[in-house]
């Protein structure tokens, strides 16, 4: 018997739920949502697909095949090793302008 992929929902918060009532607050808080711009995914089903539309205004969601773990989000943020020189424009040609 071949078992069935799992794709995940990749649920980010996006705005703050301070002043909303406690209902919404609750449903972000069984999400494991507790600050702005954190990500949690969770496996796709009717129960989790129900707490996102609850609060649908809030979060900014994605069907993703995989979670990532916490290392492989932390690669994601890092910038570029290196450095860029940059000219100012129109600079390129000019000589003792």
């Amino acid at each position: 018997m071949a078992t069935p992929t799992t794709n995940y929902f990749r649920i980010t918060l996006l705005r703050s739920a301070i002043g909303l009532p406690k209902r919404t607050s609750g449903v972000l808080a069984a999400l494991g949502l507790h600050k702005r711009l954190r990500t949690v995914y969770h496996p796709v089903t009717q129960t989790v697909a129900g707490q996102v539309f609850a609060v649908k205004e809030l979060v900014d969601v994605q069907e993703v095949d995989r979670a990532l773990s916490k290392q492989e989000m932390k690669g994601l943020r890092q910038p570029e090793k290196g450095y860029f020189v940059e000219t100012k424009a129109g600079a390129v040609g000019r000589e003792n302008a």
